[in-house]
């Protein structure tokens, strides 16, 4: 177990005056411990109230353990349910064959690329689906799921709105699950992975990996929050510099770019709808202007590679919580007082090529 961290002295006054914000947190695998380490230091600083989180695969996760802790102890519940329940997923992993290779562990390298357990595997994958190598269906991580998050709590929460993307395997549209009826079967369908995970049948419909259509999906907000500060978790890099030459490294940046492909898509949308109503020719009575605000790290993330994403090792664990924690920290003392006043993020600059631009 890691040392217990400081919790943040907030006054009552910093409390009373809290600003509302949602949520949109991207899948990732194990990356999703970045996540968890930057909601880790906004339920800890106490001056953002969460409105609404959107999530996809481990971003779905990471929303309905921080809400069935929420609402069970506020944010001291929610931060020790998160812990809590990274800490089952790196115990329950640790007898996997998929773990970093000796050389690697001497040099502190995170990535499993010299693994034999990950080669195998991901050879596996290829040779044969799902439906061959795990005709049973079983899945540990959904066993993990359901012992440490109380779904009746959840669907009880009314405090923190969730809304948790999938995709429909048979039409290809995303399909949106809110926390109301929200179920085990619907969390893991956001997170099924169609190389590693026979597909998740909900109502007779197959579902995949949200990540594919929405990773994760913004257009709830607009409809069901009443804050208009929306702040993307980002674990995916958009840019990448140079070509992939390896098999692996082509398939790894094509993951990369559908998986971002859908949230760009609207963050586009939101940008235009934006300069419409900038120009005075939408009515801002009757649209609301969103102010998007993005907390990422792609310096210390994009290095790790995509392997790291199976690395389920406490201390890689713990490492990248405690780096998603600096990272909130940072962007708490840059832009805090951005929310509710102005968009941090500069999306015309962004889609114009010269990368995400943060304001103010």
């Amino acid at each position: 177990m890691t040392p217990a961290r400081k919790i943040a002295d907030v006054s009552p006054r910093a409390v009373e005056t809290r600003k509302r914000v949602n949520l949109a947190l991207q899948g990732g695998g194990a990356h999703g411990a970045f996540t968890w380490g930057v909601l880790d230091r906004i339920l800890e600083d106490g001056r953002l109230e969460i409105a609404a989180i959107s999530g996809t695969s481990a971003g779905a996760m990471n929303a309905v353990v921080l809400a069935d802790g929420f609402n069970a102890g506020g944010a001291d519940g929610a931060r020790a349910k998160l812990e809590g329940f990274w800490h089952t997923m790196s115990d329950r992993s640790s007898n996997s064959p998929i773990k970093r290779a000796p050389i690697d562990v001497m040099m502190g390298y995170w990535s499993l690329d010299r693994s034999w357990g990950y080669h195998v595997m991901d050879a596996m994958t290829r040779m044969f689906s799902p439906y061959q190598l795990n005709p049973l269906n079983m899945n540990p991580l959904k066993e993990v799921l359901e012992e440490c998050v109380d779904f009746t709590c959840v669907q009880n929460c009314t405090t923190i709105k969730l809304f948790i993307s999938a995709t429909n395997v048979e039409t290809g549209r995303v399909k949106v699950f809110d926390s109301r009826l929200l179920t085990s079967d619907m969390v893991m369908a956001s997170a099924c992975l169609p190389h590693l995970f026979q597909a998740v049948i909900i109502d007779g419909v197959p579902y995949w990996d949200g990540g594919y259509m929405g990773n994760p999906s913004l257009f709830p907000f607009h409809t069901e929050s009443d804050s208009a500060d929306v702040i993307v978790v980002q674990i995916n890099p958009i840019e990448r510099k140079g070509v992939p030459r390896t098999p692996q490294e082509i398939q790894n940046r094509l993951n990369e770019i559908s998986f971002n492909s859908s949230l760009l898509k609207e963050l586009r949308a939101i940008d235009f709808v934006s300069r419409l109503i900038e120009e005075g020719k939408l009515d801002e009575a009757r649209y609301r202007k969103e102010r998007i605000h993005l907390i990422e790290n792609q310096r210390a993330l994009s290095p790790l590679g995509a392997s790291s994403k199976l690395n389920a090792e406490w201390a890689f664990l713990t490492h990248l919580r405690d780096l998603g924690r600096e990272t909130a920290q940072a962007w708490l003392d840059t832009h805090y007082e951005d929310i509710g006043a102005r968009a941090s993020v500069d999306l015309h600059a962004m889609f114009q090529g010269i990368g995400p631009q943060h304001q103010g």
